[in-house]
């Protein structure tokens, strides 16, 4: 990897998922798409990202439609994914990423901001919250990825 100075020249790339897991206030750690949950995360030179994650072995739609599945079937694919993207920004002084949902699969995230601590050592960048709502209550998120392109 070639050296880089700033934490945005750092982002830039295509990272792996290599572990989703919440934290509840008794610290309790529970990994809510599984511990084998797979992903691809892209940040963009332009300012774009998308976040793609999902559990490993969701069932698919008995009709191989589309967008067409069960109720249940369909329940059970959107409970095992999680996918947002939009412009984003980095704020160098408080470790920041900000992350604007222009889409998401979660409709409460469609024109929020969601803003998230970052770490960079090297090929491995992680993401972490301020509790954020998870499974019926307040925990907080810790995001591992690998860093897979530049």
């Amino acid at each position: 990897m070639q050296d880089v100075s700033t934490m945005q020249d750092q982002m830039i790339g295509v990272w792996e998922l290599d572990s989703y897991q919440v934290t509840d206030e008794n610290q309790n750690v529970t990994y809510p798409l599984g511990e084998d949950a797979t992903g691809i995360a892209i940040y963009h030179r332009g300012g774009y990202m998308s976040v793609q994650m999902m559990s490993s072995g969701r069932p698919a739609y008995a009709g191989g439609d589309i967008h067409v599945g069960t109720p249940s079937g369909v329940a059970a694919a959107a409970r095992g994914y999680l996918g947002y993207s939009g412009a984003y920004r980095i704020n160098e002084d408080e470790g920041l990423v900000e992350h604007d949902m222009e889409v998401s699969l979660n409709p409460n995230w469609v024109g929020d901001t969601q803003p998230r601590y970052i770490q960079i050592k090297e090929d491995v960048l992680t993401i972490s919250s301020e509790p954020v709502f998870i499974q019926g209550k307040e925990q907080n998120t810790k995001i591992t990825w690998k860093r897979i392109r530049q």
